[in-house]
């Protein structure tokens, strides 16, 4: 059974010790292709939980374990009375420091790095290769759901279940992991309770874990990685899993407590924790398949687990980046285009391109009427004939310095379920642009209501029909952002959509930046000096549009850190 517990922990963090580069360490990374088959040799795992988690590792329940072993894994665990002083007893969020910053901690690590047994009921078909466990999964029961404060709360140092304690708990925890790159941590999320009371807090706090936590320390290493069990377990339609050649994270908020319970009980059901097993055995081979890439083959020669290490940075060096130009920022902060007074600075405004000599239409313009936000949206309508195309697009009469920021992010609303949008990034220069996209369907959800799409630079890829296909976006040389649409073989494309409150995606995981100081770039003398190319055909083999497609997003908020690839992309300019 689950308990919530305090404990008053022993270290807090010391002084900066690390410069980190981390833009030069993640870079390559974004280039290559995830793997998300199993290590070519048995590897151990250990699990250290409770009653949730021994649910998901059990044979006829989660099924983790054996499915684990059928990855080549060789698979432990902990329980409760496991270990030195029982710390197996003690597992909720305000212990990890026990485990991890203590004065006890390499009594605690050398249990664990060398414990072969099983406390839960999951078949190990393999046999023990020998040696200490190489990856440590570790996981707090759902009352860790129940963290009080405020969603926004910063990290802040205390001795009970808050969520600005819960954060500073993790970023202290870096300060282990970091010494320690010959082992892999996976940090699970708690699983939801039904209960509302703090779920916004839960909600908020592993989005964060998620999406800021790693990026906010800039964390030099591939040893640690986090899945969102808490996420899928709060609606069918989210999802922390690798589809179709990315990583997703799917957040329907229009939920934020367990759908899949257990009768009445907290515990996630077998349902809930099957779909778990599936979404995550693919992810942990990718994290560990990113992690041996740069892990050493031997631990440090020296680890000091029983003192407290020096802090890692919670913000980029000064010199890691260059802020924008103020002339450069987009008005009000990290806004585009709030569809309400007029075309963006240095631009012609929204204008539409299409697939001349065919029937096909399409419309852009900023209306009221519907709206997230305001009086008015980006209305976009389009009728695409067969084997045709149309965009909607918004270019700058210069490049944008928008490298600071992570990405995108805009509101959405369709007129139907399963539409095919893609999303276009340009760079090169205003005369000679090039293309890169990021292809989403709408959802029944936004259909109903508006959700909040978040794009990072590397989901956008180089466009199939350029010299450049497959490559990661570089925000260097950002000078447009489009909407496209296509069709398969043989097939119209018709619908509306909505577009609002149209952002940059900040070094802060959406807090907006500083206002502009200067004025906005002076309006283009012209607008862009060619059409969108004709995209050759879509592959034969695509199939057609299906109403019943999965689910990006929730009503009304938000999809994710690494969002949803269509499954099989269609091509337009």
């Amino acid at each position: 059974m689950c308990t919530r517990t305090h404990f008053s922990w022993f270290w807090a963090s010391g002084l900066l010790v690390i410069a980190l580069l981390a833009a030069a360490l993640v870079a390559p990374a974004a280039a290559q292709a995830d793997d998300p088959t199993p290590p070519a040799e048995t590897v151990k795992l250990i699990f250290i939980h409770h009653s949730t988690g021994e649910n998901w590792l059990t044979d006829g329940y989660g099924d983790l374990g054996i499915r684990l072993g059928e990855n080549n894994y060789f698979v432990s665990d902990t329980n409760y009375g496991w270990g030195p002083d029982a710390i197996g007893d003690r597992t909720d969020i305000v212990n990890w420091p026990e485990w991890f910053r203590s004065e006890s901690t390499a009594t605690y690590m050398d249990a664990l790095f060398n414990e072969s047994g099983q406390n839960s009921g999951y078949t190990r078909n393999l046999s023990d290769p020998g040696g200490e466990n190489q990856i440590v999964m570790f996981k707090s029961c759902f009352p860790n759901s129940m963290l009080e404060g405020s969603p926004d709360d910063p990290p802040t140092q205390g001795d009970s279940l808050t969520v600005g304690n819960a954060k500073y708990i993790y970023n202290d925890l870096l300060n282990y992991f970091v010494t320690r790159p010959d082992k892999l941590f996976i940090v699970i999320t708690a699983p939801p309770v039904q209960d509302s009371s703090y779920a916004d807090n839960a909600r908020t706090f592993n989005q964060w874990l998620v999406q800021d936590w790693l990026r906010e320390n800039n964390y030099p290493l591939n040893n640690v990685a986090v899945f969102d069990f808490y996420n899928l377990l709060t609606h069918p339609d989210n999802h922390h899993r690798y589809n179709n050649g990315q990583i997703e994270h799917v957040i329907n908020t229009g939920r934020n407590t367990l759908y899949y319970d257990s009768d009445g009980d907290d515990h996630p059901n077998v349902e809930g924790s099957q779909k778990a097993t599936d979404e995550f055995i693919p992810l942990l081979n990718i994290f560990y398949h990113r992690w041996v890439s740069g892990a050493p083959a031997q631990p440090p020669e020296e680890t000091v687990a029983d003192t407290p290490t020096p802090a890692l940075p919670t913000e980029a060096p000064a010199s890691a980046e260059e802020p924008a130009p103020a002339s450069q920022a987009p008005a009000g902060g990290d806004l585009i285009d709030n569809f309400e007074s007029g075309s963006p600075a240095g631009t012609e405004g929204w204008l539409a391109y299409q697939d001349e000599g065919t029937t096909t239409s399409i419309t852009c313009t900023p209306e009221p009427g519907t709206a997230y936000e305001g009086a008015s949206a980006l209305h976009i309508n389009f009728d695409i004939a067969a084997n045709s195309w149309g965009t909607c697009a918004l270019f700058y009469d210069q490049n944008m310095p928008w490298q600071s920021a992570r990405g995108i992010t805009f509101r959405l609303h369709s007129s139907q379920p399963a539409l095919i949008v893609d999303v276009h990034t340009h760079g090169g220069t205003p005369d000679a642009t090039t293309s890169y996209v990021f292809t989403l369907e709408t959802t029944p959800e936004m259909a109903e209501g508006w959700g909040v799409v978040e794009l990072t630079w590397d989901q956008f890829l180089g466009v199939e029909w350029e010299a450049n296909p497959g490559q990661p976006f570089d925000p260097v040389q950002v000078n447009g952002i489009s909407f496209g649409f296509n069709t398969f073989p043989d097939a119209s494309n018709k619908g509306e959509i909505w577009v609002d409150d149209l952002r940059l995606l900040t070094s802060s995981g959406g807090e907006p930046a500083p206002a502009a100081e200067n004025e906005a770039p002076a309006p283009p003398a012209s607008q862009p000096t060619s059409a969108p190319a004709q995209p050759t055909e879509a592959p034969a083999d695509a199939p057609r549009m299906c109403g019943g497609s999965i689910a990006l997003l929730g009503v009304g908020v938000v999809v994710l850190a690494t969002t949803y690839p269509r499954r099989n992309r269609i091509r337009h300019r």
